[in-house]
Order: structure tokens, then C-alpha cells, then sequence
């Protein structure tokens, strides 16, 4: 399995069609480095993404803006 270190420079938009949702972004994308030092107990191959602060809250707030899309509309009865 090839893995990924990936840092999001730049979060564009982000959009949901058909259950999918898609985020437009500027990223860095390279070939994981192997550990030095060793392997640790949780060394599992994975890919990592790395974004600042900044761009982090925008994505939360911007994937909990798409999901509130996603959910279906409440009867009044079940409010």
C-alpha cells in the first residue's frame, strides 16, 4: 500500500452530489517518509493530511453546513 503525507495548502470550496462529498483544494501531495528510529506500536502504513488551524475550522464548518443539507427535512412531529 503506497501512503501519503498530503498538507492542504489552501481549502477552495467544498460541495456534495449524489452522497459524495467533494472538497476543492490546494494540497502538497508526497511519498510518505519511512520512521526513524524504528517502528512504533501503532505503525500502521496510512496516509496523513495536515492542514493549519485556520483551514480546519473552515472545513468544519463548512462539512457541518453540507451535512445539515444532507439530513432529511423533519416532520413537525419528530422536531
Amino acid at each position: 500500500m503506497k501512503t501519503y503525507q498530503i498538507e492542504i495548502q489552501r481549502l477552495k470550496s467544498i460541495t456534495h452530489d449524489h452522497g459524495r462529498l467533494e472538497l476543492r483544494v490546494d494540497a502538497l501531495v508526497l511519498p510518505s517518509q519511512k520512521s526513524r528510529g524504528g517502528e512504533d506500536a501503532d505503525a500502521s502504513p496510512s496516509t496523513v493530511v495536515s492542514l493549519s488551524e485556520k483551514d480546519a475550522r473552515s472545513l468544519l464548518i463548512l462539512l457541518k453546513a453540507q451535512l445539515a443539507d444532507l439530513e432529511p427535512r423533519k416532520g413537525r412531529s419528530q422536531r
